[in-house]
C-alpha cells in the first residue's frame, strides 16, 4: 500500500476512523535521521498488507505535532481503533516497526 500524506484536514478519516492498524510517521524535510528511517517505513508499507502508512510532514501541521506530544523527529505511532497504541523516536529497524504493529 503506497504511503499517505497526511494533514489535519485528513487525519481523522486517514487514521481515527480507519478499519486497519495505521503506522504514522511524524517527520520533518530538514531531519537526516528521517531520511534515514524513510527506505525503512516504505519497506513496511510495501510488505504489510493489512497495515496503512501515514506521514505527518511537523512543519506543515503544527496542531497534530502538538497535539500528539511529538517532541523529536522521526517519531512513528500506531494507530488502531482511533487510539494511539504504540510510539517510538530515533530510527528503529523494519523488524522494530513490524513489532510495534503488533501491539
Amino acid at each position: 500500500m503506497a504511503t499517505i500524506h497526511v494533514t489535519k484536514d485528513n487525519f481523522e478519516n486517514e487514521v481515527l476512523k480507519a478499519e486497519v492498524p495505521v503506522l504514522v510517521d511524524f517527520f520533518a524535510q530538514w531531519c537526516a535521521p528521517c531520511k534515514m528511517l524513510m527506505p525503512i517505513v516504505e519497506m513496511v508499507s510495501e510488505e504489510a498488507k493489512e497495515v496503512k502508512v501515514c506521514k505527518i510532514d511537523i512543519d506543515e501541521n503544527p496542531e497534530l505535532t502538538a497535539q500528539y506530544r511529538v517532541m523529536s523527529v522521526p517519531t512513528l505511532m500506531v494507530f488502531k481503533s482511533g487510539e494511539a497504541v504504540a510510539r517510538n523516536s530515533g530510527v528503529i529497524s523494519k523488524e522494530a516497526i513490524l513489532n510495534m504493529l503488533k501491539a
